[in-house]
């Protein structure tokens, strides 16, 4: 999944420190408020999740009065992404913050917001997420035993490297060897755009583009840049072809058992730090950008038309309409414009 080879990377770009670095007390420590809630996620402290997640948990405690606390667990200290998923559920913490993808596996609406070549840009991103469509996701999630805060976090859009040509339009997708993450919504986007890709694990990436078994991959760009991955690709194409971020999650026997006035604190301190966090990760994308220019990789910026009339060609769109259900696909519609 996209969460592993996002956390075996973010953990070689940082260091590992314990949950004291951000101020807060270890997992035995006794505990001075009324209520504690453990938040487990797979980012370094330094990620600006983290940064802002730390920011809200300070809110809290001081918005009530020392009566709740937030215990924040960085690095997959809690466990993998699967495990944390879990353990959410069942209650062993009382929340998390997995990529769309990871809920997808236990919600399946939850993958919707990565359909390939959907959104045009953020405007359309946080349109659909803070709007209907976010809602219809929280709403399945809470079936599924899970409550969740109205703001997504960001985790950017993904882009497009290669060493063998940039990518100026879905034509030159045609034989492309792609490295892509062991996701079928994936697989098949490239499939459908006429490529050839490759489910293959994070820590195989940098090898398999060193040694040509695949000539191209897709991520965000800070990760393409602590990977290094500029050292074996020169061509990054900025296809912006799906889009991911975090749903801060909640167990809902917690979030019930927490008086209305908490329950007030907690969502206004974390929605806040959603909107703080967008505009850090913007930043970051904008200057990674420059940064891997710098680096030797040349930049292009393809359009999406022929890419999402390949994708309806292959009726891409119209099997993830018939997964999603009618209803998930008309509300991304909505955002999105027509794309089945």
């Amino acid at each position: 999944m996209i969460n592993t080879r996002r956390r075996t990377l973010l953990r070689a770009a940082a260091a590992l420190p314990a949950a004291g670095a951000l101020g807060l007390p270890a997992i035995g420590r006794a505990a001075s408020a009324e209520y504690v809630f453990k938040y487990g996620n797979n980012l370094p402290l330094t990620h600006p999740l983290n940064v802002r997640a730390k920011e809200a948990a300070d809110q809290v405690k001081e918005a009530s009065k020392g009566r709740m606390e937030i215990r924040i667990f960085p690095n997959n200290q809690l466990g993998g992404d699967t495990d944390m998923l879990a353990q959410v559920r069942s209650g062993g913490i009382e929340m998390f913050t997995p990529s769309a993808l990871v809920v997808s596996t236990l919600v399946p609406a939850a993958a919707i917001n990565a359909t390939g070549f959907a959104f045009a840009d953020y405007s359309q991103v946080w349109g659909a997420m803070d709007g209907k469509l976010g809602a219809f996701v929280r709403a399945s999630m809470q079936k599924a035993g899970l409550e969740s805060f109205e703001k997504m976090w960001d985790n950017g859009f993904r882009e497009t490297t290669s060493s063998a040509r940039p990518i100026a339009s879905a034509a030159d997708m045609r034989g492309l060897k792609i490295r892509v993450p062991v996701s079928p919504l994936s697989v098949d986007m490239f499939k459908g755009l006429g490529a050839a890709p490759t489910s293959l694990q994070f820590s195989e990436v940098y090898s398999s583009l060193q040694t040509r078994i695949v000539d191209a991959q897709e991520n965000p760009l800070p990760i393409v840049q602590v990977a290094k991955l500029y050292e074996v690709q020169k061509y990054c194409s900025l296809t912006n072809h799906m889009w991911d971020g975090y749903w801060f999650v909640l167990n809902a026997r917690a979030w019930a058992r927490l008086p209305k006035d908490l329950q007030g604190i907690l969502a206004d301190a974390f929605n806040q730090a959603a909107i703080r966090q967008r505009d850090d990760v913007r930043k970051l994308n904008d200057a990674a950008v420059a940064d891997l220019q710098s680096k030797g990789l040349a930049i292009n910026r393809p359009a999406p038309d022929s890419f999402r009339e390949a994708l309806r060609q292959a009726n891409f769109y119209g099997q993830w309409k018939g997964k999603f259900g009618n209803e998930a696909w008309s509300l991304l519609e909505t955002y999105t414009g027509k794309l089945a």
